[in-house]
């Protein structure tokens, strides 16, 4: 079993940044986050502190901006307008998803194209549509994409299941491998047989969300495992969601939680700053 580890694919990216942070710094520039965040939760704050070490790592700044898991719509998207109007703050992630009783629909109609650092703007997600691989979507689908391609694993013609259809990664990751000939099933909470299509697969991109949720019934021998999902057990502890230790007995190579696809994110969204800021 190969394991998939996202250090050295994020490594890689962020060293190819480091002539164009040097260039803006030089200029007075320094490449920043904006993030606002609702609420503690522990994934989320899992992925905050993995952003601010790799910024701060690379030269580049972060800004945060925390609401209270009960602030009303009103303070989340004033809190929202100061990141999008502020000169200083070159892209913005917003944590998603957000509590039920707030709606994102003011951040998405109004965010900044250039600033979309997370392709929460239909403009943006047009391009991933269109299949331009040089749109910027979302973090964590191009991080799923940038690390099949540093590992040199073939796309073409290979059957791939997406578990998972939201906008955030099941979606956008899906379109992004079909734009690499790779052919896709999307499969979610609906699916017929989960387990059975799963097992046709040559590669799984789980990202469902659920803990530990793709086990052994839904393995076969030889197959890529893609783990997006970062969800925390019933012990406090960071897991995905695919049963690692049954998925090392089975599959060709699988990514780990922590240390895979997260790994590989805050890159691919310090690259979507640096890029923004740069004006490319």
């Amino acid at each position: 079993m190969i394991r998939l580890g996202g250090k050295e694919v994020g490594d890689a990216i962020t060293a190819s940044l480091a002539p164009k942070i040097e260039e803006l710094k030089a200029k007075g520039i320094t490449p920043t986050l904006g993030i606002l965040r609702v609420g503690a939760r522990e994934d989320d704050l899992a992925y905050e502190r993995g952003i601010k070490k790799k910024f701060e790592t690379a030269g580049a700044g972060v800004k945060i901006v925390e609401l209270p898991a009960g602030c009303s719509q009103e303070d989340l998207d004033r809190a929202f307008d100061s990141l999008n109007n502020a000169d200083d703050v070159h892209g913005i992630l917003v944590f998603r998803p957000l509590p039920k009783t707030l709606s994102d629909s003011h951040i998405k109609e109004t965010i900044k194209p250039s600033k979309d650092s997370d392709c929460m703007d239909i403009r943006n997600m047009a391009g991933v549509l269109a299949g331009d691989k040089n749109a910027m979507g979302p973090c964590t689908a191009e991080a799923v994409v940038r690390l099949i391609e540093h590992y040199g694993i073939e796309t073409k013609g290979k059957k791939v299941a997406v578990i998972g259809r939201s906008l955030v990664i099941g979606r956008p990751v899906a379109l992004m491998l079909i734009a690499r000939d790779a052919t896709v099933t999307v499969c979610h909470t609906k699916t017929l047989d989960l387990p059975g299509e799963c097992r046709k697969a040559d590669i799984i991109v789980a990202c469902c969300g659920v803990a530990r949720n793709i086990g052994e019934d839904h393995l076969s021998k030889g197959q890529i495992v893609i783990d997006v999902g970062m969800n925390v057990d019933e012990n406090g502890k960071l897991c995905g969601d695919v049963d690692y230790d049954k998925a090392i007995e089975i599959a060709e190579a699988v990514t780990p939680v922590p240390g895979g696809v997260g790994s590989v994110t805050t890159s691919v969204l310090l690259c979507h700053v640096v890029k923004s800021c740069a004006g490319d």
